[in-house]
């Protein structure tokens, strides 16, 4: 495995569980599947559709997401929000990521 490979491998490790968290940070007010991965995509978060729309379905089963269809318009779309078990999660996830920042950046540099 070349550097850049490893480098990509650990990457995807370490942003896989900062996906969740930029998605309930985000679906405080409510977006849908596509325009979700463009803000996602913005804010520094590139996500693949085949990530995305997985991760949506289980937070959603997991309570973390509530959802409903829009069928005003000729495409229905499916709207998902954070719910106050997901506004919970984010939290504390957001708590923990800002610990293990501050431990990553008292660790020796070099």
């Amino acid at each position: 495995m070349s550097d850049t490979e490893a480098l990509d491998t650990h990457l995807q490790e370490l942003r896989r569980g900062t996906i969740v968290l930029a998605c309930l940070r985000l679906l405080v007010r409510p977006g849908y599947g596509y325009g979700l991965l463009e803000q996602l995509g913005a804010h520094g978060f590139p996500t693949d559709a085949n990530t995305l729309y997985p991760l949506l379905r289980r937070l959603e089963k997991q309570g973390h997401l509530t959802s409903e269809w829009n069928t005003d318009e000729a495409r229905p779309r499916k709207f998902y929000r954070t719910s106050a078990a997901g506004l919970a999660l984010a939290s504390a996830l957001t708590d923990e990521f800002r610990a293990i920042a501050t431990a990553i950046d008292n660790l020796p540099q070099e």
